[in-house]
């Protein structure tokens, strides 16, 4: 089975659409199509555009959902609890669901926090994640609709994927999340190293998606709760890991 092809398609001033395509099939699907002009761009004879996933209700997800379903009559794929809120929902999913997408098995997993209904896609073959505002390179979403316990909860549920893992997050935040991680886990080496990479990234226009879940586990202080370094600093080193997760939230709400 050929691997999947992802194309990372920027949008707006920070958003990542991915158009994801089966080389042998020429089957594809976007994830989180805020803009359908920038998809349409990106299809040709070559790319069927069979759905549209979407992890979550907010207008830079699924802006593009109804002019993209007009022009492909694609099927609109979004989590069930938020049915109301997924403009021209076709199939609804939740946590525990799979489906099938080009032969492989694509599976949903619940990671409310950012939104009550927000979920990921993960696809085992291709070890790829898509999570939208989940989990974000250095960071995570701020919590709009869920507490931060729920949050940590969807966190964990990441976690345990293999590290191997590509994340596929949508927005390119990395630069911005790093100045506070170094604030709050200033002798991470491997987080020093990353800075360094990405801001050579974005010094030439390059995207720091996808990263890697062993990178996030290692750099990413909303990942890394059981960090002494982190406790220590946020005077947490007793609590249980959402409380410091807690924490280093609210710290983040106000950098």
């Amino acid at each position: 089975m050929s691997p999947l092809k992802v194309e990372v398609i920027p949008a707006r001033s920070d958003n990542y659409i991915f158009l994801v395509t089966c080389p042998s099939s020429g089957e594809s699907v976007v994830v989180d199509p805020c803009s359908a002009d920038a998809v349409s761009s990106k299809l040709n004879d070559q790319n069927q555009l069979v759905a549209i996933w979407n992890t979550h209700h907010h207008h830079d997800h699924v802006g593009g959902n109804r002019a993209l379903k007009a022009q492909t009559a694609c099927k609109i794929i979004g989590s069930k609890a938020d049915r109301s809120r997924i403009p021209g929902i076709d199939i609804e999913v939740e946590g525990g669901v799979s489906f099938k997408f080009a032969g492989r098995e694509v599976q949903v997993i619940d990671t409310p926090g950012h939104t009550n209904g927000a979920i990921s896609f993960w696809l085992k073959e291709d070890e790829l994640l898509f999570c939208g505002d989940t989990l974000f390179s250095l960071g995570c979403g701020r919590l709009f609709e869920g507490t931060a316990k729920e949050m940590w909860e969807s966190l964990e549920r990441i976690m345990k994927l293999p590290s191997s893992t590509k994340v596929y997050c949508a927005h390119e935040y990395t630069e911005a999340n790093g100045a506070f991680a170094i604030k709050v886990e200033p002798n991470n080496g491997a987080l020093i190293a990353r800075l360094q990479e990405v801001k050579e990234l974005r010094r030439y226009g390059k995207s720091s998606i996808p990263t890697t879940l062993k990178m996030e586990l290692a750099t990413n202080p909303f990942l890394r709760t059981d960090s002494m370094e982190i406790r220590k600093n946020l005077g947490l080193e007793n609590s249980k890991n959402w409380e410091v997760f807690a924490a280093i939230r609210s710290l983040k709400d106000k950098f």
